[in-house]
């Protein structure tokens, strides 16, 4: 690649789950998947668990187009936490002088409103099947098991617009989430895009212990559509009611069925880190 260029960003996180804002509307530009892996490398770049890129819409009924790249260069379809820190980046920056916004994503429309406290609510749309390779459910969630090295997982599969595979484990904490989050992730046979998987456990008073590998970038202190998907499957077997609290290492977030039960929304905070400049 011929040339650096000079890059405006702006640091943010949705407790613990870290972004890179570029503002590609004032400034078009594009990234090369190394350029990505650079910015969200922690010790030469300035450090992330995804980039966040602003560009104009495709569909006039969206407001933005809002881009996800995992730290690894890839993108990928959708990202809660990131939704709310994206509304948060284009109202302070002046490229939008509502609290209310849609966003176009690869996996669809994203309704975004920014509320008070540096709370902001994404509507994640409504669960939708995840079809693994080889089989076609017809409805979401879907179980399923299967051999991961000497061990039988069960796992509930589910789209937030993007995929997720949520497995119900006895105690979080000790959850193996690297090793067999990779193992599970990585198993091309059943998820051809690759999958986020959930460690989830469900606790009284409508609570969700969650920690999630997300594809892409590893295990992150918080994962906002991973979150929408336990609660998903935790609703499902009747575990759960029509609001929960889904508790990640990074902090909580509050998930419910929207109105008449047709989206899911999530609730949490966005944080400003720092703006500054890098060179690629």
């Amino acid at each position: 690649m011929a040339g650096t260029a000079s890059i405006d960003f702006t640091k943010m996180h949705g407790l613990g789950n870290d972004f890179v804002i570029i503002d590609a509307i004032t400034r078009p530009r594009t990234l090369a998947p190394e350029q990505v892996r650079l910015i969200a490398d922690r010790h030469f770049g300035v450090g992330c668990d995804q980039v966040l890129m602003v560009e104009p819409p495709n569909n006039p009924e969206a407001d933005f187009y809002y881009r996800i790249f995992n730290a690894d260069g890839t993108e990928a379809e959708q990202c809660g936490n990131g939704a709310r820190c994206f509304a948060r980046f284009v109202y302070q920056h002046g490229l939008i002088n509502r609290r209310n916004m849609v966003l176009e994503t690869r996996s669809g429309m994203t309704q975004v409103a920014i509320l008070d406290n540096d709370q902001v609510t994404a509507d994640m749309g409504r669960p939708q099947p995840l079809i693994l390779l080889n089989d076609q459910p017809l409805q979401p969630p879907s179980t399923y098991s299967t051999s991961v090295g000497e061990h039988e997982v069960t796992f509930t599969a589910v789209s937030m617009g993007n995929p997720h595979a949520v497995v119900t484990v006895d105690n979080v904490e000790q959850a193996p989430v690297d090793s067999l989050g990779r193992q599970l992730g990585g198993r091309r046979d059943l998820f051809p895009q690759g999958v986020n998987v959930g460690f989830m456990r469900v606790g009284g008073n409508d609570r969700i212990r969650l920690r999630v590998y997300e594809r892409g970038t590893g295990e992150t202190l918080a994962c906002g559509s991973g979150a929408c998907a336990a609660f998903y499957a935790a609703y499902s077997r009747d575990l759960v009611g029509d609001h929960a609290l889904v508790d990640l290492p990074g902090g909580q977030l509050a998930v419910s069925w929207g109105e008449d039960k047709k989206s899911v929304l999530m609730t949490g905070p966005a944080t400003f880190v720092f703006s500054g400049n890098i060179e690629l």
